[in-house]
Parts: structure tokens; sequence; C-alpha cells
């Protein structure tokens, strides 16, 4: 690899998992920064020494003629920094179906900007408790602890989930419902064979997207190892979970490409901190509630937010409330709801089907409506006091709210959660530079989670 080219780019399709990627290459020993919008040779000049750089997106709830739009522009974005890989980082859970944040469309879009004919594709991420085993996904409940694993069509929470609900545990069969390209898998009897087997295996395959499994960290080394390989001469293009970052770390580490890990000090207490949930999962759930019980204020956000008539006073009222909460020293949740049985899902439904939305829509509809309110607020309650340290929860719709505060970048400043860094804002903007920001997906962390972050400690 070329010492004058950056070790990797990679767009991430919503801003949870793109802080998530930030995070393994920071911890990695890798300078990196995250955009928040497309940035150009000036934006990456402001950061002396940078070596890999993310760009926070929102396709994973995008229509395919959306993504087509968005990705097109922003990998051609990208490439022209002629990064050693470009990954197209998606959720460690494969979400996607083919109406909304089709990842076959994205690898479509991938190969042909970048001359593939082959799309390496890895989902693995051991670290996050994400197996692949024979195709098929593996997820464990969370992604810290000892939670149970499921195959992930039988996963309490994601065979549920509202948007991108997983139907099917075998990887190549989900995708194949996205895209026409051919597919194949290097499975795990060839993974544990190493680097020159795997290769071997690459060379021979003639299908057009290539999986990999991977249980373990050795398993990712030997997966970074021959991406490394494919990298030397022409731009990498793959796609899959942070563990791409992982095993190319890795594998850079043991080449010495990059430097020893890099460690950080706890970032410390900060309170009162504001909490902006668009999260229907029972592990986002359960934080709501033990941070109830350990003096937390809430906002239930009413259902009536999606009708744009309702949204100035909706905003205004709860900004004063908010703005009042932070004035008496009290963390705040602000919330759309408190798991998947909560009534205003049921009435945002309606609202939107009666106004002729399919069921389809209406979903993309809940993530970017409620992720721009939320957003709006934020916005307005950062101009009235002086917060310090705001707590995203969930992938859609904290993509749509980071998206209402103008932010250039973001740096990783200190580990919360696997997958889960606590970063500080750049903005032009007075008011949000230099704000703690912590986005955490559904899935992520343990029941006291709201609170160690107000904390600032490591779980």
């Amino acid at each position: 690899m070329k010492k004058d080219k950056l070790l990797l780019a990679y767009y991430g399709d919503d801003f949870t998992g793109s802080t998530d990627a930030l995070e393994f290459l920071t911890l990695a020993g890798v300078k990196t920064v995250l955009f928040l919008r497309k940035p150009n040779q000036k934006d990456l000049d402001r950061f002396p020494g940078i070596q890999a750089i993310g760009l926070a997106g929102k396709s994973r709830s995008m229509s395919p003629s959306e993504m087509e739009t968005e990705l097109c522009n922003a990998f051609e974005n990208l490439k022209s920094f002629a990064p050693n890989h470009f990954h197209y980082k998606v959720c460690s859970t494969f979400d996607s179906a083919p109406h909304v944040g089709n990842i076959g469309k994205a690898i479509e879009i991938g190969s042909e900007v970048f001359n593939q004919k082959t799309v390496l594709v890895s989902p693995s991420a051991p670290h996050l408790g994400r197996f692949c085993v024979f195709g098929n996904l593996f997820a464990r409940m969370g992604t810290i602890g000892n939670g149970e694993i499921y195959r992930i069509d039988r996963h309490p929470s994601m065979s549920k989930h509202p948007v991108t609900p997983a139907l099917e545990g075998d990887l190549t069969l989900h995708l194949a419902k996205q895209t026409d390209k051919s597919i194949n898998l290097i499975n795990l009897t060839t993974i544990e064979k190493g680097t020159s087997a795997v290769l071997e295996a690459v060379e021979n395959n003639k299908a057009e997207i290539l999986f990999f499994d991977g249980f373990n960290l050795e398993h990712l080394k030997t997966i970074g190892s021959v991406f490394n390989q494919l990298a030397t001469e022409e731009t990498l293009f793959s796609v899959g979970s942070s563990g791409i970052e992982m095993a190319l770390g890795l594998d850079w580490k043991d080449k010495k490409v990059i430097g020893n890990e890099t460690a950080f000090e706890s970032a410390g207490e900060v309170s009162p901190i504001l909490v902006l949930s668009g999260s229907c999962s029972p592990v986002t759930s359960g934080q709501i509630e033990y941070a109830l019980e350990n003096g937390f204020l809430e906002i239930a956000l009413e259902s009536k937010a999606v009708d744009i008539q309702n949204q100035a006073e909706i905003i205004k009222n709860t900004v004063a409330q908010i703005v009042e909460n932070f004035n008496q020293g009290k963390s705040t949740i602000l919330h759309t709801s408190t798991g998947a049985n909560d009534p205003r899902i049921a009435e945002t439904e309606l609202f939107f089907k009666t106004n002729g939305f399919s069921a389809n829509e209406i979903q993309k509809q809940c993530s970017s409506i409620y992720g721009s309110v939320l957003g709006q607020i934020t916005n307005e309650v950062l101009k009235a006091v002086p917060l310090k340290r705001i707590l995203f929860a969930g992938g859609d719709t904290s993509s749509y709210s980071a998206s209402e505060l103008d932010i250039l970048a973001l740096d990783m400043i200190a580990p919360i959660a696997p997958g889960a860094p606590l970063c500080k804002a750049i903005s032009d903007n007075e008011w949000v530079n230099g704000i703690e920001m912590n986005f955490k997906g559904g899935q992520v962390g343990t029941a006291d989670y709201f609170i160690k972050v107000l904390k600032g400690e490591k779980l």
C-alpha cells in the first residue's frame, strides 16, 4: 500500500453504524474523521495526519431510486481521494429489503463506480456478537454481555424490526431478493485454511458477489489479509459490518502499517444530558425504564408530531420543557416510543394510512419525519442552554436528527460501548461545535447505558 494514500474511506448507511466504524478504526490506531456531509480536500486538510475518512449517510432508510442519487454522488466523492479501500458499511444485522436500504442496489452502484467485477461482502463482527456460518447470520441479543445468540430470522427483535424485519437467515438468499447479480460464498472450511486458500478461492470465483464466513478474530485477520492483498493496485470495494474495519486493522497491525492501539481516558461526568430516542427496540426500552428509575425525566413525543400542521407548536412546547428540566439539573429522555407495543406506533401508522401511504412508505416516513422533528428540537435546545452531551438512540431516526444540526464532522473522544463511541461535533455553528454526541443503535448497550453515557464511563 502506498503511504501517501488514505488507508480507507467508508460510507455508513446510517449514523449509528458510521460511528461504529469510526470507533474501531480509531481504537486500532488509525487517525479517522467521520464527515456528515460530502468532504472536499480542504475539509481533509483541517485534520493533519488523517489516515481514514467516513461519510455518515441515510441509505438504510432510502428507496432504491433515492439510493441511486445518494450513493452515486457519495461514492464518486469518496473515490476521488483514491483510498486503498472503500467500504460500504452496513448494520451488523444486515438490515435491508428490496424496497428500503437495498444492499444489492448499493453493490450494483459500487461495482459500477469502482469498476469491480466481484464485490466482496464480509458480514461477521464477532466483537459485537455477530457471526456468519455457512452463509447464515447469527446475532446476540444486544452487542455486549451474555445475551442469547439467535439465527437472525429467529432473533426476538430483528425478526420483528418495524422497517426491515429479518425473514431469512441465509444472507446469500436474503441478498438474492435485492439484486440479480450472481452470488457465491467462501465458507468456514476454506477460511479455516488461511490466507492462501482464501485467495485461491477468490481467484477461482466467477460470481459477481462473494460472501465470506467469519466466526472469530482469527477469521477476521485472514479476511483482512486477503482484502489488503487485493487492494495493492486499485481501490478495493467491499460491503459489510464494522468487522471489515476490525479485519483490516488486525492485518495492518500485523504488517506494521499502523502502530499501537489508541488509549482513551474516561470522558467524565457531564450532567444533565439529553437523550433522543426514535428506537422501538426492547433493548432501548429497557434502557429508558432503567434511566427513569435513576433520576432521568421523560417527554413522550406525541404521535401527532408527524402532521406538519402540529409540528411548530409541539417543537416549541417540547423545547420549553427540556430547557426547564435542564435548568433544574435534570437529564431528559425525549422518545417516540417505549417499545414495539407503544400505542403511538399504531396511531402514527393510522395517520399515514389515512393519508394514502402504503405500508412500505409509512415506515420510511416515520424515520424521516420523527428524526427531523427530534433534530429541530435539539437545535433549538442547543441555542437556549449550554448543553454539553447528547445521546441519539435508533439508527434510522438519528441519521435524520443529526442532519438538522449542520455538523461537518465527528471526532471520537472516548469509548462507551462497542460500536457506539462518544464523539465531539465539529461545526461552524457555535451552539453545535464541541458538543459531545453518542449515537447508538437499538440493540446496543446494557440496561444502565444512559447512565454510563451521562458519567462518560465505558461499559
